[in-house]
C-alpha cells in the first residue's frame, strides 16, 4: 500500500464521507466547493488523477466523479478512520439485548436485531463448539481392495466413520504404518488442532497418499464438530440499499446461497483483521460486501462472534464502534453468569 501525502489523504477522507452518505461520485469541483482544501480544482483534479493511478479512487464513467475502491476504504479504515460515540439510546438498546440470558441464541439473536437496526446493514452472531474435545482413537481398516475405512472415536464417546478410496498398491503393512501415523500425531489432540493439522510425510508415495486422503476426512470431520451456530438479522437492510435494489433477484439468490453454505459463517469467523473489505473477503460472493467483526468471551474463552455484513460503501467510522461495545456488553454478561 503507497503512502498518501497529507492533502491526497484529506480528499480520500472526504471522497470516503460523501459517497458513503450520498452514492454519487465525488467531483472535484464539488470537494473544491464544499472543503477548505486551498487549491483550485485542476490542481484536485490531478490529485484524484494520481490516487487512482495508486488504486486508492476508481472512476465508474469517464465523465462521472471518484468512488473509494477497496484499496482506498482500507487506507481509510487503517489510517484514517474517526470513530463516532455511541449515542446513549443505542448503549442502552445493546446493553439490554445482551443482558437477557434466558437462552444464548435468544440473547444473540436480540443484540444482533439491535445492532443491525443501529447500523442499517445485516446483523450476524456465531458460536462455537466445544473444540476442547479430543480424539481417543483413530484407524484405519481395510474393507476391499479399493476401500478403507476410518473409525474416529472421541472423548465425549461420539464416533465418526468414514470411507476412503485407497491409493493403487496399498499393503497390510502402508496400514499399520498409517495407524501408527495416526496414533502418534492425532490420538490426543483436540479438535480444534486437528482443523489446521497436516500429515507427516513417510516418505513413500502409497503411504503419503494414503496419509492425505484420511487427514483430509480428519479436517472434515473437525470442521463439523466445531462448527457452531449462524444467526442473521436485518436481511431488509440490504434489500434497501441503493447498490442492490436494481438487483433485488441476485441479492436474494446470495442469501439462499448463503443459507446453504459455510460462506458466510467463514467469512465472519474470528480473523486478525477486524474488516475485510471487498475482495479482501476469500470467497467471491462477498466481494460486493464489507464485514466488520469482533469475538465475544465467556472469561478468557472466545465462544463466537458479532458482526455486520453490507456494501463496501458503508459508514464505518460509526459502524466499528458499534460492533465493538456489542461484542464487549455480551463478554461481560456471559462471563457473569457463565463465566
Amino acid at each position: 500500500m503507497h503512502d498518501l501525502d497529507p492533502r491526497k489523504q484529506r480528499l480520500l477522507r472526504a471522497i470516503v464521507i460523501e459517497y458513503v452518505t450520498g452514492m454519487e461520485p465525488v467531483a472535484s469541483d464539488m470537494l473544491v466547493q464544499k472543503y477548505d482544501l486551498g487549491v483550485k480544482s485542476a490542481t484536485v483534479r490531478n490529485e484524484l488523477a494520481e490516487m487512482s493511478e495508486l488504486g486508492y479512487l476508481e472512476q465508474p464513467h469517464t465523465s462521472a466523479g471518484r468512488i473509494p475502491s477497496d484499496s482506498g476504504y482500507r487506507f481509510y479504515v487503517d489510517k484514517l478512520i474517526v470513530e463516532k460515540a455511541i449515542n446513549l439510546g443505542q448503549q442502552k438498546a445493546l446493553k439490554d439485548a445482551s443482558e437477557d440470558t434466558e437462552a444464548l441464541q435468544d440473547l444473540l439473536r436480540d443484540t444482533i436485531k439491535v445492532l443491525s437496526r443501529a447500523t442499517n446493514q445485516l446483523g450476524v452472531a456465531t458460536t462455537t463448539k466445544d473444540s476442547s474435545i479430543t480424539v481417543r482413537t483413530a484407524l484405519v481398516s481395510a474393507m476391499s481392495p479399493t476401500q478403507a475405512l476410518l473409525v474416529v472415536a472421541l472423548s465425549n464417546g461420539h464416533i465418526e466413520n468414514r470411507l476412503i478410496e485407497c491409493p493403487k498398491n496399498l499393503t497390510l503393512e502402508d496400514l499399520g504404518a498409517t495407524n501408527e501415523s495416526l496414533r502418534l500425531h492425532v490420538v490426543g489432540k483436540d479438535l480444534k488442532s486437528l482443523t489446521k493439522s497436516k500429515p507427516v510425510a513417510a516418505e513413500n508415495p502409497v503411504r503419503d497418499k494414503l496419509l492425505a486422503l484420511v487427514w483430509v476426512q480428519l479436517r472434515t470431520i473437525a470442521k463439523l464438530l466445531t462448527r457452531g451456530k449462524l444467526i442473521t438479522e436485518g436481511e431488509e437492510f440490504l434489500f434497501s440499499k441503493p447498490e442492490f435494489q436494481r438487483d433485488a433477484g441476485a441479492l436474494a439468490e446470495l442469501f439462499r446461497q448463503l443459507d446453504e453454505t459455510d460462506v458466510l459463517y467463514d467469512a465472519v469467523s474470528p480473523k486478525a483483521e477486524v474488516v475485510t473489505i471487498g475482495k479482501e473477503n476469500r470467497s467471491e460472493q462477498l466481494h460486493r460486501f464489507s464485514v466488520v467483526r469482533k469475538g465475544y468471551y465467556i472469561g478468557g474463552q472466545e465462544v463466537g462472534v458479532v458482526a455486520i455484513v453490507g456494501p463496501t460503501r458503508m459508514d464505518y467510522d460509526g459502524s466499528i464502534p458499534l460492533v465493538n461495545f456489542t461484542a464487549d456488553a455480551l463478554s461481560r454478561s456471559l462471563t457473569r453468569f457463565f463465566g
